[in-house]
């Protein structure tokens, strides 16, 4: 089964968090944010390069920074996981943001 093909969450989210202007933009837009947690944690990462795809697949196993990246009408979304903190596997948090937030 393909990448996009996963349905079961992949990792730990953490706590989730957006900024302000991310949450501005999806009113916006009527953009339901937990659509966009659901494609992140499930591993269908957005509009992400080919590097980070490859990226995001080894954080999977090594508990580094997992990033996807949604267009919304010509605005970029960005949603970033932290990486592991734990032994037992757990992030602290997922933010969702505007690059500009970063």
């Amino acid at each position: 089964m393909g990448i996009e093909g996963r349905r079961r969450p992949l990792f730990d989210l953490g706590s989730l968090v957006a900024t302000p202007a991310a949450l501005e933009v999806m009113q916006e837009h009527g953009v339901y944010g937990p659509a966009l947690i659901k494609r992140h944690v499930t591993g269908d990462y957005g509009d992400v390069c080919d590097e980070d795809r490859a990226a995001n697949e080894e954080a999977l196993e090594s508990g580094a920074r997992i990033m996807s990246v949604y267009t919304v009408d010509e605005v970029r979304l960005w949603i970033i996981t932290d990486a592991v903190i734990d032994e037992e596997g757990h992030r602290q948090a997922t933010t969702i943001l505007l690059p500009e937030d970063y």
